[in-house]
């Protein structure tokens, strides 16, 4: 690990070096003003449409065909699946696909538990759901996208689509199934034979863990097309940092280290990480991952996100006093220590990026 990846958030930030007009990576900081912290993600296929508009038509969710014979399956073993509405007129070879977030399981009880909910397996996915946001069918709230032929993949794996391997049980009674990179390959092998392989141009993107998860993808994503059409990336609220919280530890860290041996995530890893021999750890971090990407990628990340300043900066484990708890649930009760730690949490982005 550089020296540099160790130094507190609370440490002034040092000069950002000069990246290569060559680069690929574009970054957006949405920098959050005084108020509640903002969400990790700008909206979901699930949030309330606009009263202004007409409401969205229900989507159908399709559960992978052959999933078993490809090992492609939920934590439970059941088969992973994904909600298409297909595009029209202008828009019928255009493609957006929204990786679904939701967090990671790192240990074999954490992962037990979601194969009762809808993260670990599709018994409990709604069949039918709303698309709004980027993936609605409204021109008036999605000008962009609204003809487009738009996919939300569901999100059971508990890995960002990344891991390859298996575990006995909580209780010893079953298996846990880590298929997430075997989803990820089947359903786009399904989408390109729905009309994904002719598409003009298509946007892989995702939110949180679905952010990640299409950073860590997006050149896999590019590589299934020619050279014609056209491809980019944009995950939101995906770039987690390897930062100390609070206490001094670095507990996101130690939660990606238990995602990355447990489910073994370590094929879909940048190669160039993992040569210069760092920890695979490390290489699961964005900041890691951004320096291997090579197709045209628009990063989205709220530079005060509150997922990350609950669970990164000062989470459960660091013993957040009380004066940390309420900056925690709302800027505004932040003192002026707490500001300059929640700066130096965005300064080091940043930098990164």
């Amino acid at each position: 690990m550089a020296t540099d990846e160790l130094r507190s958030p609370l440490l002034p930030p040092r000069r950002p070096r000069r990246v290569s007009s060559a680069a690929a990576t574009l970054a957006l900081l949405l920098v959050a003003g005084l108020g509640p912290l903002p969400s990790a993600c700008c909206g979901t296929s699930r949030s309330r449409h606009s009263p202004r508009s007409s409401p969205p038509d229900p989507v159908e969710l399709t559960l992978l065909a052959a999933a078993h014979d490809k090992g492609a399956v939920c934590l439970d073993g059941s088969p992973p699946g994904y909600h298409l509405q297909t595009g029209s007129g202008a828009g019928s070879r255009s493609w957006l696909i929204h990786l679904e977030g939701g967090g990671w399981c790192n240990t074999v009880r954490s992962c037990s538990g979601r194969r009762t909910t809808d993260l670990g397996s599709s018994k409990f996915m709604q069949t039918r759901i709303n698309f709004t946001g980027t993936l609605s069918n409204d021109p008036a709230l999605n000008p962009d996208f609204y003809s487009w032929n738009r996919v939300f993949v569901r999100y059971c794996d508990g890995a960002s689509f990344a891991g390859d391997s298996q575990h006995g049980d909580q209780d010893g009674n079953g298996k846990l199934f880590f298929r997430g990179r075997r989803i990820w390959e089947a359903v786009l092998d399904e989408l390109m034979q729905k009309g994904l392989a002719h598409s003009e141009q298509a946007l892989l993107t995702g939110c949180s863990a679905g952010g990640l998860a299409t950073l860590l993808h997006c050149d896999d994503f590019r590589a299934r097309f020619s050279s014609e059409v056209l491809v980019k990336c944009l995950p939101d609220a995906g770039f987690f940092l390897n930062v100390e919280d609070i206490s001094g530890q670095r507990s996101m860290r130690s939660v990606y280290s238990g995602v990355v041996h447990l489910q073994n995530v370590t094929e879909v890893l940048p190669k160039d990480c993992l040569l210069a021999n760092k920890d695979p750890t490390e290489c699961f971090f964005p900041a890691e991952i951004i320096k291997s990407v090579r197709t045209p990628t628009f990063i989205m990340n709220s530079a005060y996100d509150s997922w990350q300043v609950q669970n990164v900066v000062a989470p459960d484990s660091s013993s957040p006093d009380e004066s940390w708890r309420r900056c925690r649930a709302d800027i505004r009760s932040c003192n002026s220590s707490q500001i300059q730690v929640l700066n130096g949490r965005r300064w080091w982005m940043a930098s990164r990026l």
